[in-house]
């Protein structure tokens, strides 16, 4: 049995592989049972041909960005895929440099299978999971507390067994030792796939390269806000798209309405003291 822990990806803080991938953002993506060709064609990636380590996936990606002028707004990247033996067979190991967009599709790239995601965007920072089992997002979460999907304590046990500091129902354990988070993501996604992911087995693989075109931006429905602090406290906030659109009518209006500018009556102190005034001077003899 499996049994990697945070400790033993101790290694990416001292990477520069992983500093990169830290610092620009990245998305890990392990696909079973399908070839990075059929990964690719999944997601609608225009082949690029090949790249020799991430060194050569880098100056693929950079070489396209360049040709976009860097525009804020292009969020296609190339992505680099290989295979690599894990459980149940082979699995297809892509990474983009993409400021954690992900692949498109995931979903149904896991069909029949298993897909496990790990992401950073890079800035702020965000650090996503995700877990996808016959097509179906398993658990997905930020902090290891605030679980979502369609079994989202499934993986408490392996989450504990890898350092995550969790009670056995899933919450956040205040007595426990602490744990570097990202460490313990690699842990998580090495138990869910058997893929020992490591430095030299990302910057030494030849890459199949990939672009990832710009994907259409979805209607929203509405908007929530779902914050966990170190503490494990939960802030949980979900606004509709009606009520949003709502208040927006209503600070319109508050906004179009007209200024009215009053001016007050003087108090009876003021007008006695402007009476004092107007008679108030001295008088010759």
């Amino acid at each position: 049995m499996n049994s990697v822990t945070a400790h033993d990806h101790a290694w990416i803080r001292t990477s520069q592989l992983f500093r990169h991938m830290r610092e620009s953002g990245y998305t890990l993506t392990l696909v079973r049972g399908r070839s990075p060709r059929e990964v690719f064609r999944a997601v609608e990636a225009e082949p690029r041909g090949t790249g020799e380590g991430t060194a050569g996936l880098v100056e693929a990606d950079d070489a396209h960005r360049a040709g976009t002028g860097y525009d804020y707004w292009d969020e296609s990247y190339v992505a680099g895929a290989f295979s690599a033996p894990g459980d149940d067979g082979d699995w297809t190991v892509v990474l983009g440099f993409d400021g954690g967009l992900g692949l498109p599709r995931v979903e149904t790239l896991s069909e029949g299978g298993r897909v496990v995601v790990h992401s950073s965007n890079g800035g702020k920072p965000i650090h996503l999971f995700h877990w996808f089992e016959d097509g179906e997002l398993r658990t997905t979460f930020e902090g290891p507390s605030a679980r979502d999907g369609s079994t989202p304590d499934e993986l408490v046990p392996l989450l504990r067994a890898v350092g995550f500091p969790l009670t056995p129902e899933g919450e956040h354990d205040e007595s426990a030792t602490d744990v570097d988070g990202k460490a313990a993501v690699f842990a998580l996604a090495e138990r869910l796939t058997g893929v020992r992911v490591t430095e030299p087995f990302l910057r030494d693989a030849t890459y199949e390269l990939g672009l990832v075109p710009e994907q259409p931006a979805e209607e929203w429905t509405g908007l929530v806000i779902d914050i966990t602090d170190a503490h494990g406290q939960r802030l949980y906030k979900e606004w509709t798209y009606e009520e949003i659109a709502a208040a927006s009518e209503r600070a319109r209006a508050e906004a179009d309405a007209p200024v009215v500018i009053t001016c007050n009556d003087p108090s009876p102190t003021d007008r006695s003291a402007r009476g004092r005034g107007d008679g108030g001077g001295a008088h010759g003899g």
